[in-house]
């Protein structure tokens, strides 16, 4: 049973039928309405939210095959059930046919039969319902990761461009940094060279990446560059000596994320020695 007390709707133009449904489901927990014939019937699923019509076939006006097509065509997922004191193939596979029949029970029933049929047709009633609720919500899921995947593909082609420019900025400025005329050094924090460019090697061939600076620069040389990685102020040397030269050198510490990380020495001048 769901939470919300089902409605069943019972029609029949005999009133002792009414009246003997009316006794036979007064402990059943859903709520009851009773309509003579299908005209009435019609009006009060208008009116009402019905999960199960249980109509007698052979009425005035309006048989109960009539009823459940028109039923069947306004409210699908109503359970339809034919009641009737005939036992005519033809008339039941009619209602069958047009009125899409949940099940079909002769006059007189059996109370018990009867009772436990309704309960497990209005059980079949919520399963049905909660598969539906189920399918929609993951079509609305499945639909919410189409959205999502799309939005992320959109992302992913939009950061693969990102860095591809940057790919293309940091392989241009490594292009430039090689090829600008002034010589640049660039020093660790542990005093290694990590960095130089060719106009280094016009001024000393040997010096190579990942030797430290004592291999190629003074000991008060290297005090200054570690006074700039830690003050941050950048410190000029004149008459530093370089391969077979003196050279004047600007010691400029690094900034932003790399500040304290490491130093960019520039050869900017030359003293005969």
């Amino acid at each position: 049973m769901t939470a919300t007390p089902h409605t069943v709707l019972c029609v029949d133009d005999e009133v002792n039928v009414l009246n003997a449904l009316k006794r036979l489901f007064r402990k059943e927990g859903f709520t009851l309405l009773t309509a003579s014939s299908g005209a009435e019937a019609l009006k009060l699923l208008q009116d009402n939210p019905v999960h199960m019509i249980i109509s007698d076939q052979r009425m005035p006006e309006m048989s109960g095959t009539e009823l459940m097509a028109r039923v069947k065509e306004c409210y699908p997922d109503m359970i339809r059930i034919i009641l009737t004191g005939y036992t005519d193939v033809d008339t039941i596979t009619e209602s069958i046919n047009q009125g899409h029949i949940y099940k079909f029970f002769l006059k007189p029933w059996n109370d018990q039969s009867l009772v436990l049929e309704i309960r497990q047709a209005l059980e079949q009633y919520d399963l049905v319902q909660t598969n539906k609720t189920l399918h929609q919500k993951v079509l609305e899921q499945n639909e919410s990761f189409r959205h999502l995947n799309d939005s992320l593909e959109a992302l992913v082609q939009e950061r693969t461009r990102e860095v591809q420019i940057q790919n293309q900025a940091l392989a241009l400025s490594h292009a430039i940094l090689e090829d600008l005329p002034v010589p640049i050094i660039g020093v660790s924090t542990e005093l290694m060279i990590v960095l130089i460019n060719k106009a280094v090697h016009q001024i000393d061939a040997g010096m190579l990446i990942g030797r430290p600076v004592t291999d190629y620069f003074s000991e008060d040389c290297e005090k200054k560059i570690m006074e700039v990685m830690t003050t941050g102020i950048p410190q000029a040397l004149s008459g530093t000596p370089i391969g077979n030269s003196l050279r004047n050198i600007d010691i400029t510490p690094l900034s932003r994320w790399f500040s304290g990380k490491g130093v960019v020495l520039t050869v900017t001048g030359h003293q005969a020695e």
